[in-house]
């Protein structure tokens, strides 16, 4: 099977097509149809692109992406496909439109497989959230593979598609790629349009990819990346080459000890992460232990922040405009009340009532306005140690993938979310990488966060991670 893109270049040399390798990937969705990743499979619109890129390539004005397969997380919109945010809110919906991370992809010649499962509205850490059912781990199906972006790391682990696009609102990305042993990326909070991303939290939505290999990372990223005239929050700033390149220079590290010195890490995860320390300190690089008071208030924080910005945003879904209608509503207030009520599951209401209490008058001032201003004081002090640094180290997850049904608790399974929401809530660029496999059999993540619009230099460190490890 091909794993990375560059396998399939290999393969499309030899005089494999395009065509071949689709149904390859669309076989293995067949066999593998119990993991419940895809929602729904292009099958049709797959093969028709895969049929244009052939010709493309026979006469040689083939883009960079030719060969490549994609699958989408279903909250990226491509037009005349559907897209329901696997929520019973949206049954039905076509988009009309395509986000501009789709139409770039394409204009390189990506064949964009289907759409991924994932936790209704992206709100989740294990992917069991969805109206569609649980997303099962590739590598072991009695497992979650983490969420929200749980059906993309399920569909790269499984070999389903080269590489999968996910959204990452507090490491929605990055915490599946350490459940399923991939790579997940999250790039600089305005470095890709969200243009056709169903919001959750806008403040902190980033899309990024998940793939096997950094180079696939690094390319997907430069394509998507990149100043857009439907996005008034992406940056304008030039997006350089990401291929990858050896380092020039040794590395300054800082590694967050409140991370390693706590009951709350796994003790294999803590030993490995310090068997690697102690392993680059010996090859020459400076690794240095900083304190992060902030780790206890993170999220809190970031609970209040995407839980009002979440009560906000899904206001829009309302059983009127387009999506599902209750069957039994009369009149106006009815059919909100009650298309709501049954559209939207259990943590999605729980989400979009904790956001609307939190900026109700009385309490705004109490939670959110303090919240904005404990996540100031998170981007400073992040910003602060990555001044002095090339990059923060810590794990990506506590722990590896737990057992489904195994978290009933929501404040349990929100402090899944632990290691990963510091680069949200100051927008920096952060990436998990595959760096051991538990006693337990399943895989865990290193977590690697770079300063603001520094994707270039944390992938090539990242590169050169995943050969030093």
């Amino acid at each position: 099977m091909y794993k990375t893109f560059s396998e399939i270049k290999v393969a499309l040399e030899k005089g494999r097509t395009v065509q071949d390798i689709l149904q390859k990937y669309l076989d293995n969705i067949k066999e593998r149809s119990d993991l419940n990743a895809f929602l729904e499979v292009f099958e049709e619109s797959a093969m028709k692109k895969a049929l244009e890129v052939d010709e493309k390539i026979k006469n040689g004005n083939a883009g960079r992406l030719a060969g490549m397969v994609i699958g989408i997380k279903d909250n990226i919109c491509y037009k005349g496909h559907k897209v329901s945010a696997a929520s019973k809110i949206l049954e039905g919906f076509e988009s009309i439109f395509s986000a501009t991370v789709i139409d770039r992809l394409l204009a390189e010649d990506a064949v964009i497989i289907g759409r991924l499962n994932c936790d209704e509205f992206a709100m989740g850490g294990s992917n069991e959230n969805s109206a569609y059912g649980a997303v099962k781990n590739a590598l072991n199906e009695d497992y979650v593979p983490g969420g929200s972006s749980g059906g993309s790391a399920a569909a790269v682990a499984g070999d389903l598609c080269t590489v999968a696009l996910g959204s990452d609102t507090g490491g929605s990305i990055r915490q599946p790629a350490s459940f399923t042993g991939t790579i997940g990326f999250k790039p600089t909070y305005g470095r890709v349009s969200r243009y056709g991303l169903i919001a959750y939290a806008s403040s902190f939505d980033q899309i990024g990819p998940i793939a096997n290999d950094v180079a696939d990372i690094a390319l997907v990223t430069e394509i998507m990346a990149g100043k857009d005239e439907y996005d008034s929050t992406v940056s304008s700033k030039e997006v350089p080459s990401l291929s990858i390149s050896p380092l020039k220079e040794k590395l300054k590290i800082a590694y967050i000890k409140e991370t390693l010195d706590t009951d709350g890490v796994d003790p294999e995860i803590k030993a490995r992460i310090e068997d690697l320390v102690n392993c680059l300190r010996a090859d020459g690089h400076e690794l240095i232990p900083v304190s992060f008071s902030y780790i206890d208030q993170m999220v809190p924080t970031y609970y209040v922040l995407t839980t009002a910005e979440a009560s906000s945003n899904l206001s829009r879904f309302d059983g009127v405009h387009f999506g599902y209608r209750s069957a039994d509503a009369k009149g106006v207030e009815e059919t909100y009340i009650k298309s709501r009520t049954e559209g939207f599951g259990a943590e999605v209401k729980r989400r979009i009532m904790a956001g609307t209490f939190v900026l109700s008058q009385g309490y705004y001032d109490a939670y959110y306005t303090k919240a904005q201003k404990v996540r100031r004081l998170i981007q400073d002090r992040t910003n602060e140690i990555l001044k002095q640094n090339d990059f923060i180290l810590l794990p990506t997850t506590p722990s590896t993938a737990f057992e489904l049904n195994a978290v009933k608790d929501p404040i349990q399974m929100y402090l899944q979310d632990i290691y990963t929401v510091q680069a949200n809530l100051s927008g920096n660029p952060a990436i998990s990488l595959p760096i051991g496999k538990h006693s337990n059999g399943m895989p865990f993540g290193l977590q690697l966060i770079g300063k603001h619009f520094g994707e270039k230099e944390l992938l090539d460190t990242s590169a050169y991670l995943m050969e030093f490890c």
